[in-house]
């Protein structure tokens, strides 16, 4: 099977009046759409239980994207069941028929990636450069992991036996059932990744929606449906954490966990599946990430327009709603007041409102409990700190979730608001005496994620990427945007696991190794 070498997708040029209109047609189709009712799907059943779950969108409340049916407890089982049951036929086929099924999916993926694009615009309120770069990664991700299935399939290299007419192998095989447990926040590039990682080696898994995002995962389930995906290779179950999610994941028919989300979720995951659950006979294994708390550190040479451009870039990109979001400037004293003037100038020229409006830069947050939780830490933030823009609702914006792009200034290290993950449109700026302090503040979290460094000393440059512990480190550039294996991605600390999703590793955690030796 011959595949061209793997290329990132290029993102949409907005800036081009004809992908506007047609991006603008697929939003209008996309709003026909709204409020529909999408159901569970077991072993491509589908199946109808009259409680929902309803997706709405940040930037109108009041606007219904859809209605997703709910499971229970002896659904989630039947999902479990029924995975477990495809797998044994699921893992018999061939690298390369599995690699297929990821390139149709890329394939239709890309014929609908404006449309898909547009679902995320209305059920999480990412701007259209924001949500077509998603869907972008989604692409990547199928194509990418489509070619490294079938670079795992060959047969490992090993020393030939020094026993006499003996001859050993070692090849790759899958590890079973796994449950997928995808974000809001990279609503399609992230759940697709971890559920295409996991079947195109062999497993078969019970996807989980986030509450947040479930009409999005519908859709891709229809997608992979469309293109004759064997049913119960992929079974799709939307259901609140509370009510399915520890049920499924200490089921003893559970292999694998993937999980990307809170460091709080990601910690109790990683708690029950260290558990042996009765029937079970395997160690659970857990692919995690668990967020950051991202800082972009700037010294006295670097080039500070640029600096300044990137930590708004890093800081205020989909309202701050990433993990690899910069939330700590520290920036060296003596800078730091000019830094601070330019971070304060691009952030007060950013426009706040429906993510409908191809000139916004900052949409909503995702829905009340965030708007609720990052308006707590603004107030928490005023009290450590000097307020110097931002700190309010945005009004102006219509009746949704809209929080103005706020910084923070003269914040202690220690300080809360440089501590916990707020993910939401807020930066702390911190005052640093000299490099290496900065360097002692950017590690001083408990996460390890992403971070940047903007300087013109190679001395500086080369002492971050020795001790500035982060998963991914980024030299005089933003500190979010990673690009499929371009930067594989995944971090430190209580930032997870460290899995490099995108990677060229990643897809040996849903493997096993298996020897075999003959003697002739």
């Amino acid at each position: 099977m011959n595949l061209p070498p793997f290329r990132n997708e290029t993102y949409r040029d907005f800036s081009n009046e004809a992908v506007m209109s047609k991006f603008q047609k697929s939003l209008d189709y996309v709003s026909s759409c709204l409020g529909r009712h999408y159901p569970i799907i077991i072993g491509g059943e589908k199946i109808e239980t009259g409680e929902f779950l309803i997706s709405t969108n940040p930037s109108n409340k009041s606007e219904v994207v859809g209605r997703v049916h709910l499971a229970n407890k002896e659904l989630a089982d039947r999902a479990i069941q029924t995975a477990a049951r495809t797998f044994e036929q699921w893992k018999r086929f061939s690298a390369k028929d599995r690699a297929r099924y990821l390139l149709a999916a890329a394939a239709e993926l890309r014929r609908r990636r404006d449309e898909f694009s547009c679902w995320m615009v209305y059920e999480v309120g990412k701007s259209w450069a924001e949500a077509d770069a998603d869907t972008a990664e989604a692409i990547d991700f199928m194509e990418f992991y489509a070619r490294e299935a079938l670079r795992y399939s060959k047969t490992q290299p090993l020393t030939p036996s020094p026993l006499p007419n003996e001859v050993n192998e070692m090849f790759y095989i899958p590890l079973g059932v796994g449950v997928i447990i995808p974000p809001w926040n990279f609503p399609l590039a992230i759940m697709v990744g971890m559920t295409t990682a996991a079947i195109v080696t062999g497993n078969t898994v019970v996807l989980k929606p986030s509450s947040e995002s479930p009409v999005i995962a519908a859709k891709f389930v229809e997608l992979l449906e469309s293109i004759s995906l064997p049913p119960g290779v992929v079974n799709f179950l939307p259901g609140s954490g509370s009510r399915i999610g520890d049920y499924i994941v200490e089921h003893p028919k559970t292999r694998f966990i993937a999980f990307t989300g809170s460091r709080e979720v990601g910690l109790r995951i990683n708690e029950l599946a260290a558990k042996t659950s009765p029937g079970q006979i395997w160690i659970k294994r857990v692919i995690a990430e668990m967020g950051g708390k991202d800082t972009i550190v700037v010294d006295s040479s670097a080039d500070l327009e640029d600096a300044a451009t990137g930590i708004v870039v890093s800081a205020f990109g989909f309202s701050g709603q990433k993990c690899s979001a910069c939330s700590r400037a520290v920036i060296v004293e003596d800078v730091y007041d000019k830094t601070l003037e330019l971070i304060v100038e691009r952030t007060k020229q950013l426009k706040v409102g429906p993510a409908t409006d191809p000139t916004i830069f900052t949409g909503p947050v995702v829905g009340a409990k965030a708007f609720n939780s990052i308006m707590e830490y603004i107030e928490i933030g005023k009290k450590e700190g000097t307020l110097v823009t931002g700190g309010s609702k945005e009004e102006s914006a219509g009746d949704g979730f809209f929080i103005q792009p706020t910084v923070i200034a003269d914040v202690a290290p220690n300080a809360r608001i440089a501590q916990e993950e707020i993910f939401g449109p807020v930066l702390a700026v911190i005052k640093a005496d000299n490099f290496d302090h900065a360097l002692e503040i950017a590690n001083n979290t408990e996460y390890g994620l992403t971070g940047s460094v903007y300087s013109k000393c190679r001395e500086n440059l080369e002492k971050a990427r020795r001790d500035f512990h982060v998963g991914n480190l980024y030299l005089n550039r933003k500190c979010t945007g990673a690009l499929v294996d371009v930067h594989p991605f995944g971090g430190f600390n209580m930032s997870g696991t460290d899995s490099k999703a995108g990677g060229r590793d990643y897809l040996l955690l849903f493997l096993q190794a298996k020897t075999v030796a003959e003697k002739f």
